[in-house]
């Protein structure tokens, strides 16, 4: 065999080699972690976020400096009338002037703001924590809704099928004059039907499947089942303690409680210190030096409503987070208590409804092979089951949804986002 044949086959081994597993991975249905993965790194929510955190941590870390000093300059006496109008050489009294001022903060003052601009900051990073807490779960939402949709569908594909076996099987008994034209436009209307459910179910995915794609940017044909388990949920301690409306109202409270120490040590002002040095025609130049001191004439009128208004503002945030623990509470119970209810109604409904329903299907194709029954018994009974299994479907969505909100609701703590 020629070498270059033998190249040749070697490359495309090693080409086949290098993209069946990657032809594999692409054809593997989209887990539900990985549609949250995805949905994460795009968000522009978190993205904006993540650049306000960023912006509030580079405040904090000037907002414990001095204030920028002031230079300034000028001219003392310079006349402005006679001969010598305007001229800054001919009188000996006039002076030019040039200095600098500092407004000095005190270091528990800077401090202080600092501790606010530091709170502020934290605020910040919560709301990318929020952020990415949001993406997650209404990924889930949209992951879930896309998945029981599409088996919805597969379910209503099926009865189509089912639906048209049937109307051939009509057709056939009745050129076999076995059957009757009435059963035929029975299984021809039911047909109808079941085209119509089909169509109006995969109208409802492809809607579904718009919406996923909208969290995770990738248009994805197969889903896998959204594994959500209830011992995957934290308890309700932990539920309260991680819900976004929770944490926020804490980063509010740290805000107005560092707030409300600015206001208190803004009793004392702010001293000024000046410098500057003249200059005289003729004559010696001169130094000064001198200090500004605010006079509070009316503390009661001003710093102490400021910091009244600061302990108002202090005491409503402490108020908002006590109702947003019990909205919190609140939830939990109610997710937690559908989960279970909806647990409890899908194992009821398997054995109850579900299984004698297949059953009496069973039942309905033994009749039918045994002559029996004819094929409008077959296809109602098959019908039954299918449009039980959907409502199964139903359950078994609202329960993914449930466990989905107790499970993704909460902010990771410290989690990288």
């Amino acid at each position: 065999m020629s070498p270059h044949v033998l190249r040749a086959a070697a490359l495309a081994a090693a080409l086949a080699a290098t993209l069946w597993p990657a032809a594999r991975a692409a054809a593997a249905p989209l887990s539900l972690d990985q549609a949250i993965d995805l949905a994460v790194q795009r968000s522009q929510s978190v993205r904006s976020a993540r650049a306000s955190a960023h912006g509030a941590a580079e405040m904090a870390r000037a907002a414990g400096q001095q204030p920028d000093p002031m230079l300034f300059g000028g001219i003392d006496n310079l006349p402005a009338s006679g001969p010598n109008r305007f001229s800054t050489g001919a009188e000996d009294m006039t002076m030019k002037r040039a200095g600098i001022s500092q407004e000095w903060i005190a270091a528990d003052k800077r401090a202080a703001r600092e501790a606010v601009a530091h709170a502020m900051a934290e605020r910040e990073a919560a709301g990318e924590r929020m952020a990415a807490a949001e993406a997650r779960l209404q990924t889930a939402m949209a992951f879930i809704d896309a998945y029981y949709a599409g088996e919805a569908a597969k379910l209503a594909s099926l009865n189509e099928k089912h639906a048209r076996e049937d109307l051939a099987a009509g057709k056939g008994r009745q050129a076999a004059a076995a059957g009757s034209s009435a059963e035929v436009l029975g299984l021809t209307g039911a047909l109808g039907s079941a085209e119509d459910a089909s169509a109006d179910l995969r109208q409802q995915q492809a809607a579904a499947a718009a919406g996923l794609q909208r969290w995770t940017g990738a248009s994805v044909d197969e889903l896998a089942m959204p594994p959500l388990a209830l011992a995957d949920a934290p308890g309700q301690d932990d539920f309260v303690a991680g819900h976004p409306v929770v944490v926020a109202r804490q980063r509010d409270i740290e805000v107005a409680r560092q707030e409300l120490e600015v206001a208190r040590l803004n009793r004392r002002p702010n001293w000024t210190y000046e410098l500057s040095y003249g200059q005289r025609q003729g004559r010696p130049d001169m130094v000064s030096f001198s200090v500004s001191i605010p006079l509070p004439v009316a503390p009661a009128s001003r710093q102490d409503r400021e910091r009244a208004a600061r302990m108002a503002l202090l005491d409503k945030a402490q108020a908002e987070l006590e109702e947003a623990r019990r909205a919190a509470a609140g939830e939990y119970a109610a997710l937690s208590g559908d989960a279970v209810r909806l647990q409890a109604r899908i194992q009821r409904y398997e054995s109850s409804v579900i299984e004698p329903l297949g059953q009496r299907t069973v039942a309905a194709l033994a009749a039918y092979r045994a002559n029996q029954a004819g094929l409008a018994m077959v296809f109602e009974s098959r019908h039954a089951e299918l449009e039980a299994r959907r409502k199964l479907l139903d359950l078994q969505r609202d329960l993914a949804k449930a466990r989905a909100q107790l499970v993704f609701k909460p902010i990771v703590q410290g989690a990288a986002q």
